[in-house]
């Protein structure tokens, strides 16, 4: 009974030892990090946070969202959200008089460009002193690594 009992014990000792593979001198253990590239994202003609014409946003909000690198090659986009902030009114419980205000309608997609369904109600309603708002976009480089671009904001004027 000894005996097995200490075979056993030495089998599972010899296992453990050779279970765990020592790691060679300047190897890591972990993927180094990628340094993000440098990231431009626009829609059309239009980039970073701009004031743009009404007419001239119309024009573009069919139009792909495309982020691009410092050597100006394009990244896939595989997420965003999208925010329009328009022009409201509320009435005045007291008063019944109408009281500018405003309100948001946001979304994420995971495809560019916007749905049609958004791009027609958009134009419909589009006035000056609005906002188009790109936010929180994910794209993914030719070996498949996901960075954040930089947020765009229209608007109009």
């Amino acid at each position: 009974m000894k005996h097995t009992l200490f075979l056993i014990v030495s089998f599972l000792m010899v296992q453990i030892s050779f279970a765990q593979k020592p790691t060679p001198k300047g190897e890591k253990k972990y993927a180094t990090p990628v340094k993000p590239p440098l990231l431009k994202t626009q829609i059309g003609i239009l980039s970073d946070s701009v004031h743009a014409p009404v007419e001239q946003v119309k024009a573009l909000l069919g139009a792909p969202l495309k982020v691009t690198d410092a050597n100006n090659q394009p990244l896939t986009v595989t997420y965003y959200q999208f925010l329009y902030k328009r022009k409201a009114v509320r009435e005045d419980e007291k008063t019944g008089k109408a009281i500018p205000t405003t309100s948001t309608v946001s979304d994420y997609f995971t495809s560019t460009p916007l749905p049609e369904k958004w791009v027609k109600i958009i134009r419909e309603e589009l006035v000056a002193g609005e906002e188009l708002y790109f936010f929180d976009i994910i794209v993914k480089d030719k070996q498949g690594r996901p960075f954040y671009a930089p947020n765009l904001k229209i608007i109009t004027k």
